[in-house]
């Protein structure tokens, strides 16, 4: 091969082989483009993905945190009803109300004739009170020297709550005892027991006081009735 045509060969062969370094070296960057882009397009995708999934989740913890606050508090809640009140020995408790003053009350008087003759009176508690009468006598006297009357029944009744339109009654048979002693009285006194600081007085026109007694407090004017 002469000389010339050598070098031409050299020439056309250096030609190709750069036309081939460049074709591979362009497919090169192209597949490293498009892998990069790949796990780009992939990273994004997952990560975007991933994100409403944690949002996901942690909106669902958040929401039974709340849920599991809300339960605990309703439970707080429904266990402080359950656990107030007066055990009454079943298992289930009674709410406890204040105690009625005499000044809690309206009261009423009125003669009656059954029985041999008796005084009815009545208690309801005032406009929005609640309170409640103890399984006690009412204290009830006669006159300036406070005769009191002792206990007409053998047992003690039960408390009474009193609210809107209850009324508690107690009979007050002011002469227990046989013949004609005794002294002639108008107005009795009457407390919700000893230690009431508001006595009220109550006119009943006049009746002969002689070892007067009184019933408990009952739910029924008819049970309130003095016998014997």
């Amino acid at each position: 091969m002469s000389g010339n045509r050598r070098k031409a060969f050299l020439v056309s062969v250096a030609l190709v082989s750069g036309t081939l370094l460049m074709t591979a070296c362009q497919d090169s960057d192209k597949a490293a483009d498009t892998g990069a882009a790949r796990g780009s397009s992939s990273a994004t995708t997952s990560g975007d993905a991933a994100t409403p999934s944690g949002a996901s989740a942690a909106g669902t913890g958040k929401g039974t945190g709340a849920a599991g606050k809300t339960s605990g508090a309703a439970g707080r809640g429904s266990e402080d009803g359950a656990g107030s009140g007066a055990d009454t020995g079943n298992g289930k408790r009674e709410p406890v109300g204040q105690s009625c003053g005499a000044n809690d009350l309206s009261w009423n008087a009125r003669s009656e004739t059954q029985a041999g003759g008796y005084i009815l009176i009545s208690a309801k508690a005032k406009p929005g009170i609640t309170c409640v009468l103890p399984a006690a006598l009412p204290t009830v006297a006669f006159g300036s020297d406070g005769t009191e009357a002792g206990p007409a029944e053998q047992a003690v009744g039960e408390q009474i709550t009193l609210s809107g339109s209850t009324t508690a009654y107690a009979g007050v048979n002011p002469k227990s005892t046989q013949g004609d002693g005794g002294k002639e009285l108008d107005s009795i006194i009457v407390a919700v027991g000893d230690d009431d600081p508001n006595p009220v007085s109550l006119k009943v026109g006049t009746v002969t006081v002689d070892q007067p007694v009184v019933t408990n407090w009952h739910t029924s004017a008819t049970d309130a009735v003095p016998f014997g």
